[in-house]
């Protein structure tokens, strides 16, 4: 049978759609622009705008301004924009909107859309303001009369891919399916998760090319779109495997359908071609795009505050601080020559510049992104804004460079002389790098990095590339440009010698391009002091704790693999015994199965996409009633353990020291905290028999010394304590009793020498867990208890420790009127979402600030301790040396003649860190190694 052509457009009055009043919908966008020559390497971003104004006007709680008008999805609005900003990082970004009137889509069919209801009317007015945010952001508005917003998604789709680049399409709209390709795919804000190809395949069953014949098939009820009747998903996917195409399928006749459907099939195939003409996209739209203004270079700062307050978006207004700044014109374009200093005559010249500066930038390249791995290849330093100097002491053969002894000793007095202030980024791994060339960095003085960390702790990203754009505009050279990536990556000494001093000339100038900007941002915000006294100056004391490391015992860890390997054997077997038969205890689905089906377990949690949860928290409820969870989780933890532990260690051992030297992060945590990682120390269980296990193989470098543990007891109740003044919570601290069971006295009513093991268990669990907003359900859930004796004991504890029920509130307080919390030391956390009277029953933004406020005060005290203990021990000619920062914990090691000496020096200095209210407690503990260390008495 032959396919009829598509009948031609019936040209009919445009289809009136309701909807906001024409002022609110004007888009007020600049002339159009040309896109660049080139968008090879950008990312371009346009967000169906609304498509998610809707999904957060029916997802979000109502939320209304001083004035009482509607907010909610402004404000939704804006906290995806930041998302946008911060974590996906757009090279161009645009919103597109829907026109008043009809389409061409209503000349071709008067009912499509018919069915969609007027706008809300508490959404109407959000529409103009979230226009305006968009000015302050500086995201262009695209809309085209006659044509949806999907069009000019295709349109903006079709320019990016021709032009080399990737385009991302912010949308949930299953119509924009058909535009995915390689370049294009749809993202999902709300799920963080890029749909492509491979996703349609999964759940469609087709490509990108079929979802136009899939859609006319099977139509769209919300779009009026009629489609043919009693065709669904299953038989247009049916179809389209079959057939190919909707004309393949038309020229068979429907063939594998069955009767009546072939017959509906055959009857109904010029709607099904009207069909496809609605769902189509049309890429070639004329809409005018500003591309100039697409560029994402900053924002109004001054706009965007002014709204966020009109609106009270106290928090929103917090975060605006962190971003950078779009002038009315364009940044300037910051230009500087790139020296190469590669002749020993041209060292000599620049040893005389070098030495008579009092401020240098400075970066190394390396080998290795492991420092203590790493081995120099090249200096570079600036100390003038449009000049820097790249010396090269490794390269490829043929390659000018100088001799790698003579440039150290010539750079020697300048970069150990604490007197020549030090810039630069991330110099922590500079430090550790020259430390291991045998140099002592001295004068550090600002670390952008570190800087940047501070204005906006919640950031990820606070690499020098993203410090350039956000704060300069400037687009620095990508080090992928230069070694590559994956498999096929290079070492930096096997690049040219020019195209490296480019790349590392750069790297020493932008910090002293970004250093102004930030160091005035610190200043406005008030945490010039804590960068100056603690964060830069621990910048040193971490370097030292990761060039010297921690030994470990790779014999006990081989012998420990062996037995773990053994234990996982005999666990596999009790497991496959008590299920019945073998399967793959690692699939989730397979386990699911074994529980659920098999078992008839019963089922916790449940998701659509992978069905009943197996998860630890699902694991330890039904170890309860069955004995088969307890050994799946006996058996995941000592098969984690070894992989990431017990087996990886011995490898990451640095064949030089006998030592592994992990990485201390002062950027990562938004609270302050440090984290640890290559290896992650901290996650080392503490309380298991295989955690122990693994803390037996660190051990002290040199014979007759031995490992010193010093532990904060209690740190976050104790800051608790000092900012609540709960007189009762004092006075127990001030007793040194103990508080757990202090507590469960009180709570309970029973003198403290009545308290039960699980009386202390049960107020243990309260201390640590409703002061961060833990529900009845939570406490319950935990102690195994009911849910109305869990709300008795919150109520309780509340009751007779009011003034932390005070200091709670007077947090949260802090936190809606000014956006942020802060800790003790005036470290600021910009927080969204504290509602005005929350009671007890917190949200995640509620619990986040008051767990900021405890978790970063205690960070802030171990810090100020490692910087006093550092101090006092070299001071004092202490041989003992720090080694490891685990949470609240400081590890070192230290000759056994010397341990009274140094174990009162850590202690005296870890308990004064800070003015408290309440005493800070010590317990320091001694050892072989880390397991075995035994308290001092």
């Amino acid at each position: 049978m032959s396919v009829p052509d598509e009948p031609r457009q019936r040209l009919q009055p445009p289809v009136e759609r309701p909807s906001a009043p024409q002022g609110t919908w004007l888009l007020q966008s600049a002339a159009a622009t040309p896109p660049p020559p080139s968008l090879s390497g950008k990312s371009v971003y346009v967000i169906d705008a609304h498509n998610l104004i809707y999904q957060l006007f029916h997802a979000l709680p109502e939320m209304t301004g001083p004035r009482g008008e509607p907010v909610g999805a402004v404000f939704g609005f804006a906290r995806d924009l930041f998302y946008l900003l911060d974590q996906k990082q757009p090279d161009y970004l645009f919103a597109a909107f829907d026109m008043p009137g009809g389409t061409f889509r209503h000349q071709i069919y008067a009912e499509y859309k018919a069915n969609r209801k007027a706008m809300p009317d508490d959404l109407v007015p959000q529409i103009e303001s979230i226009r305006r945010m968009l000015a302050g952001f500086c995201i262009p508005p695209l809309g085209c009369p006659n044509y949806e917003a999907d069009d000019v998604l295709a349109t903006v789709a079709r320019i990016t891919e021709e032009l080399g680049g990737r385009c991302y399409l912010v949308t949930s709209d299953k119509d924009c399916r058909q535009l995915i390709t390689e370049h294009v795919v749809l993202y999902n804000i709300r799920k963080d998760q890029i749909f492509d190809a491979a996703a349609l395949e999964k759940q469609w069953g087709i490509g990108p090319e079929q979802v136009v014949d899939f859609q006319a098939m099977t139509g769209d009820s919300t779009d009026c779109v009629p489609g043919i009747p009693g065709i669904g998903p299953g038989y247009a996917r049916k179809l389209l495997q079959r057939h190919g195409t909707l004309e393949g399928a038309i020229e068979h006749k429907g063939e594998g359908l069955g009767p009546k459907l072939r017959q509906a099939f055959q009857e109904h195939v010029e709607l099904a071609l009207r069909s496809r003409r609605l769902v189509r996209l049309d890429p070639r739209v004329p809409v005018a795009i500003d591309w100039r203004a697409g560029r994402v270079e900053g924002v109004d700062a001054e706009s965007l505050t002014a709204l966020f307050r009109e609106f009270n978006f106290r928090a929103l207004t917090a975060r605006t601080a962190a971003l950078p700044r779009k002038s009315a014109e364009p940044p300037p374009q910051r230009n500087a020559v790139y020296r190469l200093v590669d002749t020993h005559q041209a060292l000599e010249a620049f040893a005389d510049e070098l030495k008579r500066q009092q401020t240098i930038s400075l970066d190394t390249e390396t080998t290795h992104v492991w420092p203590r791995w790493a081995r120099i290849v090249g200096y570079s330093f600036a100390w003038k804004a449009d000049e820097a100097w790249y010396l090269p002491v490794r390269a490829p053969a043929g390659e000018p460079c100088l001799d790698p002894d003579l440039v150290l000793e010539t750079l020697r007095p300048v970069l150990e002389d604490p007197a020549v202030e030090k810039i630069g980024q991330n110099l922590k791994y500079d430090m550790i790098v020259l430390r291991a060339a045998g140099v002592r960095l001295a004068g550090l003085a600002f670390d952008t990095m570190i800087a940047s960390y501070l204005l906006a702790p919640g950031e990820r990203n606070h690499g020098l590339d993203e410090l350039a754009r956000r704060y300069l505009g400037h687009e620095t050279i990508k080090i992928e440009t230069l070694i590559g990536a994956g498999k096929g990556q290079k070492r930096m000494d096997e690049v040219p010698v020019r195209q490296v001093a480019d790349y590392a000339g750069e790297d020493a100038i932008v910090p002293l391009w970004v250093r102004p900007i930030l160091e005035a941002r610190l200043v406005e915000a008030g945490l010039d002091r804590l960068f100056r006294d603690v964060e830069v100056p621990l910048v040193e004391v971490l370097a030292e704790l990761e060039y010297r490391g921690i030994r470990v015992d790779v014999e006990r860890l081989r012998e420990l693999s062996q037995r773990h390997a053994q234990r996982l054997e005999s666990l596999e077997a009790e497991i496959y015994e008590i299920a019945g038969h073998p399967f793959n205890i690692a699939s989730p689905r397979q386990l699911q199965q074994v529980l659920f089906d098999e078992l008839k377990l019963p089922v916790g949690k449940k998701t659509a996409k992978t069905g009943p949860s197996t998860d630890i928290k699902v694991l330890e409820g039904l170890a309860r009633i069955h004995a088969l969870p307890a050994r799946i989780i006996d058996y995941r933890q000592i098969a984690k353990l070894k992989g990431t532990y017990v087996d990886a260690l011995p490898d990451m051992v640095f064949p030089e020291t006998g030592r592994v030297h992990a990485s201390f992060n002062q950027v990562v945590t938004a609270t302050g905290r440090l984290s640890s990682s290559d290896p992650n120390l901290q996650n080392i269980p503490v309380r298991t028999q295989a955690g122990r296990e693994i803390r037996s193989a660190f051990v002290p470098g040199p014979e007759g010394w031995l490992l010193l543990a010093a532990d904060y007891s209690q740190i976050e109740l104790r800051v608790l304590a000092h900012y609540s003044g709960d007189p009762r919570l004092r006075e127990a601290f001030d007793r040194d009793e103990d508080i757990h069971a202090r507590v469960a006295s009180e709570v309970n009513g029973v003198a403290l020498g009545e308290v039960t093991p699980e009386m202390r268990r049960q107020a243990k669990a309260v201390n640590f867990g409703v002061i961060y907003g833990q529900s009845a359900f939570g406490l319950s859930t935990q102690l195994g208890i009911g849910k109305e004796q869990a709300a008795q004991f919150i109520e309780a504890y509340f009751a007779g420790y009011p003034g932390i029920g005070d200091f709670l509130d007077r947090v949260l307080a802090e936190c809606l009127s000014r956006g942020f919390v802060t800790t003790i030391l005036g470290r600021r956390r910009a927080i969204e979402g504290v509602r005005p009277n929350p009671g007890r029953q917190r949200n995640l933004a509620e619990r986040t600030a008051v767990n900021t406020v405890i978790q970063g005060s205690a960070a802030d005290l171990i810090k100020l301790a490692m910087l006093a203990v550092q101090r006092r021990l070299s001071r004092e000619r202490l041989r003992g040396k720090m080694l490891l920062q685990i949470h609240d914990e400081l590890i070192f090691e230290v000759p056994e003649e010397e341990l009274p000496q140094t174990a009162a020096v850590v202690i005296e200095e870890m308990a004064g860190a800070w003015p408290m209210e309440v005493p800070l407690k010590v317990d320091a503990k001694a050892g072989r190694n880390w397991a075995d260390a035994e308290p001092l008495s």
